[in-house]
């Protein structure tokens, strides 16, 4: 049996759900939500064959990598998919604006003000590790510079809608990406020029072909990591940023990581495949650094080893 692309795999979720849990948490409140959610948690950690291996495979990963010599058990697999669903409940407070000031530390935040106090805009490149919706509760409490999401999954366009009308003050545009094509870049390099933030992430490849892929060392082992975003921080010729966005536990506050990676990403033609390994090994290597201290906020539920040119891809849009 052929091995599934992250983008074959159904999300077990959809909009209307989002909306229920929405509706749920407004109601019950967080702490109520989770009563009624953990049995719901329980239920996709036995079915979820396909996930609770991928935990598992991750969580061995990060041992190994750690020198820790301990199995890991399915009260730590179980802990991870809480920590999942504890993930999609912080998605919600920073949707409905519950996310104060006090609630976010930042490292390096010195240059979050400097770049909102220049015209031009910037790329923050992020991951499916810790959570991105703070960016939400970050364009609320310390950004002027609208925000746009690059979001490769169905719904954007509802979800806009219904984000802005539960909370108006929140400025960030989801924009929905089926390919990274000419028309996306020049359509980004505009809102960059206008002083605009663009955030993608960079730790998925592309649905469609496994040929715009590079393989570097993650945790280890080689990985393979999407050439798009990087190619496209380059064309936006703008400041680059790796951002990540994780909670910590004990303090129950989330701590917002800014890292300058380059004024501009220059990438010749000519150069390409050697700069690209660089850029995506140093990018690789940050993503590790967090991961490994941060191991139940990883959140991609497949094989992230697994050979990208030797998938079962959709040829349909991305999911």
């Amino acid at each position: 049996m052929a091995v599934k692309h992250w983008s074959k795999m159904q999300e077990r979720g959809n909009f209307l759900g989002i909306q229920i849990l929405l509706f749920a948490h407004k109601v019950l409140g967080r702490k109520g939500l989770w009563v009624i959610l953990f049995p719901v948690v329980c239920y996709l950690f036995i079915t979820g064959k396909v996930a609770r291996a991928a935990s598992k495979q991750f969580l061995v990963q990060v041992n190994n990598y750690n020198n820790v010599e301990r199995k890991v058990t399915f009260k730590q697999q179980l802990m991870h998919f809480c920590s999942f669903a504890d993930s999609a409940l912080d998605k919600i407070d920073g949707w409905l604006g519950r996310i104060s000031k006090k609630d976010i530390q930042y490292t390096n935040e010195q240059l979050f003000i400097d770049l909102n106090e220049q015209q031009q805009g910037a790329i923050f490149i992020g991951s499916h590790l810790g959570n991105l919706e703070v960016c939400r509760a970050l364009s609320q409490h310390r950004s002027s510079k609208k925000i746009n999401v690059l979001v490769f999954t169905h719904h954007a366009v509802e979800f806009n809608k219904m984000l802005k009308k539960i909370n108006p003050a929140v400025s960030v545009n989801l924009i929905q990406v089926s390919d990274m094509g000419p028309d996306l870049a020049i359509l980004l390099k505009d809102k960059v020029e206008q002083g605009e933030i663009v955030v993608i992430v960079g730790d998925r490849t592309s649905a469609t072909t496994g040929e715009r892929s590079t393989r570097v060392e993650f945790l280890g082992k080689p990985a393979s990591f999407s050439q798009g975003p990087f190619i496209l921080a380059a064309l936006l010729d703008c400041p680059v940023y790796f951002l990540f966005c994780l909670k910590d536990k004990k303090t129950k506050k989330y701590h917002v990581i800014f890292e300058h990676y380059s004024q501009t990403l220059k990438i010749p033609r000519s150069q390409r495949q050697g700069l690209l390994t660089t850029v995506i090994t140093d990018f690789s290597a940050r993503l590790g650094f967090y991961a490994a201290r941060y191991p139940y906020q990883w959140f991609n539920f497949y094989d992230f080893w697994q050979n990208d040119q030797q998938v079962e891809r959709s040829n349909a849009k991305e999911k």
